[in-house]
């Protein structure tokens, strides 16, 4: 059963706001540093997911895994954001957000830390997964970002912590391969649970405390996720969008998680700082689907996840040229990162307008899809690349690409009446 709000739209649920009073600050503003600080946090969370990317080769070869193997370094982290989707972010709804957001931080930094010091492959999949459930502290400042901000000014707050998060997974995997040539994997995790545990002292100083309107006394915390799941079952465009995400993430996925195998064997041979540029190519990609977001707008979102499906089946054909063009791989991995932010923004967008009062736990619930696809796709890219190379790659993404198109092509329909509702 969903929480029924009796505030206008945007007051309660999915806003995540607060009650008068309960902001912390006297004008219900928050703090002029509070917003970039909490787009920074979001960021350097979110890319803690990502870090392992790179670094798949190597992780492979200190702890003896094969081939096959190395997909199940990003599975289980997504596995764990998947789980910290639906058990940690509806905590929001029921406890104080200071004491939340800075305690999950605190144990995403000492997570991190355990990763680093991994003795084995068993301790670091448990690190790993760990790390993955405490990211999704970064969907909570999202919220909280927005609770804390005036009507007026919202979309500005949320927009500015919401391209931390997509800033930092383009930068994670840079960043990874650059730390680890520089002073090998285990400083790429030390380092950032350094800046995690600073991060933490920083928004504990500056997050005003507060609980939001969909308190404990109104519902229980098992009731508000189970009313996660019932809204779903609810609502046929929350599953269409959510099925769709699970695809088009599985096919981003196979992409980046299997990208560092070829690349770092013959022809090309490349360094842990060349292979995680390559998450820049995509940013042009990630940067030029902000046209999404208006062309939504504009009542064009059947069209905008057409197309945007379209490209991602359509990308795969440089990608598969890997072997013989760098430029062929740059190209198609822009093309794919539009694509996906593409189809992305639109399915957001839509989802949110089936139930406003309770944006965070759809978004929550649909960011379960994401998470799985994700998973999928790199459990997949490494069993390919172990039984068929880079061809069978190509060959498992653009599969996921058209299976993601053919739904669409099937479903298109309820989108379209939803979007006009």
């Amino acid at each position: 059963m969903a929480v029924q709000c009796s505030e206008p739209v945007g007051a309660c649920g999915g806003s995540g706001a607060v009650r008068a009073g309960e902001t912390g600050v006297p004008d219900g503003s928050p703090p002029a540093r509070l917003v970039p600080l909490l787009a920074l946090a979001c960021g350097s969370s979110v890319a803690t997911v990502y870090f392992s990317q790179p670094l798949l080769v190597t992780l492979g070869e200190r702890f003896a895994l094969g081939a096959g193997w190395l997909g199940a370094i990003v599975t289980v982290t997504q596995l764990g954001y998947a789980v910290g989707l639906l058990a940690l972010v509806p905590l929001g709804d029921l406890l104080d957000r200071r004491r939340l957001v800075t305690g999950q931080l605190a144990l995403l930094a000492a997570a991190l830390l355990a990763a680093g010091l991994a003795p084995g492959a068993v301790a670091l999949f448990g690190a790993l997964a760990a790390v993955g459930l405490l990211a999704v502290v970064a969907q909570t400042m999202v919220a909280a970002a927005a609770a804390l901000t005036p009507p007026a000014r919202r979309g500005r707050a949320v927009g500015t912590v919401t391209g931390g998060i997509v800033t930092g997974i383009l930068l994670a995997r840079a960043a990874a391969g650059a730390l680890a040539d520089l002073a090998g994997w285990r400083a790429v995790y030390l380092v950032a649970a350094g800046v995690i545990l600073v991060l933490t002292v920083l928004v504990r100083r500056a997050l005003p405390a507060g609980t939001p309107t969909v308190g404990a006394h109104e519902m229980s915390y098992g009731r508000l996720v189970a009313s996660t799941v019932t809204l779903f079952a609810r609502h046929p465009l929350l599953r269409v969008r959510g099925a769709l995400a699970l695809l088009v993430f599985a096919a981003f996925s196979t992409l980046w998680s299997g990208m560092a195998q070829p690349l770092s064997g013959p022809p090309w041979s490349l360094s842990h700082t060349a292979i995680g540029a390559f998450g820049l190519a995509g940013a042009a990609g990630a940067v030029a689907a902000t046209a999404a977001g208006r062309w939504n707008d504009r009542g064009l979102a059947r069209r905008t996840t057409g197309v945007g499906l379209a490209v991602l089946a359509l990308s795969w054909l440089p990608i598969g040229l890997t072997g013989r063009s760098l430029w062929a791989l740059a190209i198609g991995a822009v093309l794919l990162d539009f694509a996906v932010q593409a189809v992305h923004v639109t399915n957001q967008t839509l989802i949110h307008s089936v139930r406003p009062d309770a944006g965070s736990r759809i978004i929550g619930g649909y960011m379960v899809f994401y998470s799985a696809g994700s998973s999928l796709g790199a459990l997949g890219s490494s069993l390919a690349y172990a039984t068929g190379g880079w061809p069978a790659v190509t060959t498992l993404g653009a599969s996921f690409s058209l299976a993601a198109l053919a739904l669409w092509a099937a479903t298109r329909h309820v989108g379209q009446v939803v979007g006009a509702a």
